[in-house]
């Protein structure tokens, strides 16, 4: 690993390569692209969040002027699993909003007209509309086939599946505490809130080949997931990413892709597809809202004795809630030996549930933290003293099973304690609430290329779409590898044929895994460029250094020559072997854990319910920054979310499980004016596993928040109130049953 002192590009801020593109409006994003003869997709969506579709007429459609297609679920696979079942249903609609039909027409607006001439025939079912109510045991079953974790010998259930962590003796560690606390917590569902809807186009040959133009997190899963859904190959599909405009995990799974691909076939014609804000609210996948129970215990001098948590998260209508992950990072900051962690992926009659940031984390570092704040009020003791005497450290075995390497959560918690907000009086009448956040960080597979110019230009083409800044950690790490200057670098973002195979942008795994493969990608270069001037020099290649971007003769090697810079190389590439072209691909192993401490000073409006942030502060370990300024925007943007998730945001539904806030009108997420200056520190604890010592950082700025806030309120208030969001309505109903 490169010592810190000796980086000359890592750890710099130069401007974002492609600010100046959107800051100006000519960067593409999804609903840009116009193509030759393009017509427009439109999608009848249900009107009931359950039932039985009867019949689907699409027979009068085709009469409408300008429609040139009409599809439904009976021209896609029925193989296409839960997939295919989400992006176009079949025999039942499972959520308001759920895709039913489509049709494409010459203009967006005879699209939109011509569907209501498509006739449906429903049998209107029972919503099943929580966790609650789905886990109950007179609930109305869902997916009538569904059996927890598959066994056929159990009862249809709305619980898909279940999981345990168990260590120690639970009992004996409660048996030792000298405080026990036990609390409920819920979290509402929430969407990532993104700026950009989802939007693409797609057209297919004579040959059945299809290309798809598309804003999303992972071209490569775009193509798996149309393949899967189509009944095609992946080599029949090539996807394109366009710039995006926020995906926050939201944009790692398919809604329109197929639809336009199959209305591109039918037709002959390309076809764009683009959401509205509704849409988007109504049929993509929200986070799961969440109800937890957690109970700790402890000794008199804080000493962490045992733990239990029991998590049920909604899936939305198809399995897939982010249970493991939840279970994962609930205790994974402490050193506890006995706990019992249970999880439970519970359907309800909702919108799909889909990734957001961390996804799991936040909810269940609610609960555990709020616990533990109520825990140190007991003790009283100061809630980072409390933190910092049961933290997990280098060779802490994690509840899910790994030893820690080198970690930072230590680092944080000193940082945090020293920090002069922390230091700072609690204003007279707010509250302060800290807590820790964690996200373990993923790795798995990438690809990149380095192609050298005839002028010593660097271009990286890579397959992992920037949706953070990771072009310019790109750049950065090549040119510190390469030992060139930043500016002679350029990175791209490649589509499926023009790359080698990326996994998603998402699991804090890009500027770690992708970046990794750069770093080799130089390197192969590198080894390149020394054999080359072996070669020119007519001396052994283990004669020769690569030095500031240099070629030299290593010291005591008599050969009297100049150094070959990459531009002299790359110039000569004809007579020494041909162009240059680095290549790596790998499934990178070793993402490194990461720690936040979060703290926030707030005020609460006994009466109207309102609640101002006065300060909140983020302290991180990144490993290393490869960008600080990147690295500062992934903490302030994950604290405005897990602010807003707090005080705010939440999908109101009616009792026929209809969703009545759906627009960023009655969706409430933070404005500038809501928010104070983000505070951020960045810690650095090398991840011993990356050449520069990265660690993700894009999930664990939205775990704590959550907790901090509420800690915060319950401060301010002097009572807990467990359910989030801490809106003004709930906030005055609190403090009047708490009178």
């Amino acid at each position: 690993m490169a010592e810190a002192e000796d980086l000359k590009a890592v750890g710099t801020t130069p401007v974002r390569p492609d600010g100046v593109e959107k800051v100006t409006g000519r960067a593409n994003f999804g609903a840009d692209l116009r193509l030759p003869g393009m017509i427009h997709g439109r999608v009848l969506r249900s009107p009931h969040a359950h039932a039985r579709i009867k019949s689907i007429d699409l027979s009068d459609v085709l009469e409408a002027e300008g429609v040139l297609a009409a599809v439904s679920g009976a021209d896609f696979p029925e193989e296409a699993g839960d997939n295919g079942q989400n992006v176009m249903a079949r025999d039942k609609v499972l959520y308001h909003g759920h895709a039913v039909a489509a049709v494409a027409a010459t203009t967006p607006y005879l699209a939109e007209s011509a569907l209501d001439r498509i006739k449906v025939e429903y049998e209107i079912l029972s919503p099943v509309l929580s966790v609650d109510a789905a886990m109950s045991d007179d609930a109305v079953i869902i997916r009538e086939g569904l059996r927890t974790n598959g066994d056929e010998s159990l009862a249809a259930s709305n619980i898909a599946a279940s999981q345990k962590m168990e260590r120690g003796d639970i009992a004996k560690g409660f048996a030792e505490a000298d405080i026990i606390i036990e609390g409920e917590y819920r979290t509402p569902t929430a969407h990532q809130g993104y700026i950009e809807p989802h939007a693409c186009t797609a057209s297919i040959n004579a040959d059945g080949k299809a290309t798809i133009w598309c804003c999303t997190q992972g071209q490569f899963q775009v193509r798996s997931l149309s393949a899967e859904v189509l009944g095609k190959s992946v080599s029949d599909i090539k996807v394109i990413p366009s710039e995006i405009g926020g995906g926050f995990g939201g944009k790692t799974v398919i809604y329109l892709e197929p639809i336009a691909v199959k209305l591109s076939e039918v037709s002959g014609r390309p076809v764009r597809m683009i959401m509205t804000r509704e849409e988007v609210f109504r049929a993509t996948g929200p986070t799961s809202a969440s109800w937890c129970k957690a109970k700790i215990g402890a000794k008199s001098d804080g000493t962490f004795t045992a733990a239990t948590a029991w998590l049920a998260y909604e899936a939305g209508a198809f399995p897939g809630a982010p249970i493991g992950p939840g279970c994962m990072t609930i205790l994974a900051p402490y050193e506890i030996e006995n706990f019992v962690i249970e999880g439970f992926d519970v359907l309800v009659n909702k919108p799909r549930a889909a990734a957001y940031r961390a996804p799991g984390a936040p909810q269940a570092m609610h609960a555990m933290e709020s616990a533990i704040d109520e825990l140190a009020k007991k003790l009283r003791m100061d809630p980072i003293e409390l933190r910092l005497k049961n933290a997990a450290d280098e060779g802490t075995q994690a509840p899910y099973g790994p030893t820690f390497p080198p970690i930072g959560l230590k680092a944080c918690l000193e940082a945090a304690k020293a920090h002069p907000n922390y230091k700072s009086p609690v204003p007279e009448g707010a509250g302060r609430g800290v807590a820790v956040g964690f996200w373990f960080n993923i790795g798995m597979q990438s690809s990149a290329e380095v192609r050298i110019k005839e002028d010593g230009g660097v271009t990286i083409m890579e397959g992992s779409p920037d949706i953070g800044g990771s072009r310019a950690a790109m750049c950065l790490m090549a040119a510190e590898t390469l030992g060139i200057a930043y500016e002679q670098t350029t990175a791209h973002v490649g589509d499926t044929e023009a790359t080698g195979f990326c996994n998603v942008t998402g699991g804090s795994r890009t500027t770690f895994a992708t970046g990794m493969a750069v770093v080799q990608a130089c390197e192969d270069i590198i080894a390149q460029c020394k054999q080359r001037a072996a070669l020119t020099w007519d001396i052994d290649v283990d004669q020769v250094d690569w030095l500031d971007g240099q070629a030299t003769p290593k010291p005591g090697v008599n050969a009297d020559v100049d150094p070959l810079s990459l531009a002299d190389i790359a110039k000569d590439a004809g007579r020494t072997g041909g162009p240059l072209l680095g290549r790596a691909s790998l499934n990178a192993q070793g993402a490194g854990p990461s720690f936040s401490v979060n703290w926030t000073d707030v005020a609460v409006d006994e009466e109207t319910g309102k609640v101002d942030v006065l300060k909140f502060t983020c302290v991180q370990d990144a490993g290393k920054a490869i960008h600080p300024s990147y690295v500062e925007g992934q903490m302030q943007g994950g604290a405005v979310q897990g602010i807003g998730w707090a005080l705010n945001e939440e999908y109101v539904y009616n009792q026929d499980g209809v969703m009545e806030n759906a627009g960023f009108l009655d969706y409430r997420v933070p404005v500038a004016s809501d928010m104070p200056m983000i505070d951020t520190q960045i810690v650095e604890v090398p991840n011993p596993s990356h050449p520069y010592g990265v660690r993700g950082v894009g999930e664990t700025p939205i775990v704590a928040p959550l907790a901090a806030t509420s800690n915060a309120v319950s401060a301010a208030l002097g009572f807990r109130i467990p359910n989030l969001p801490l809106s003004p309505p709930r906030i005055l109903e609190a403090i009047e049953d708490n009178k």
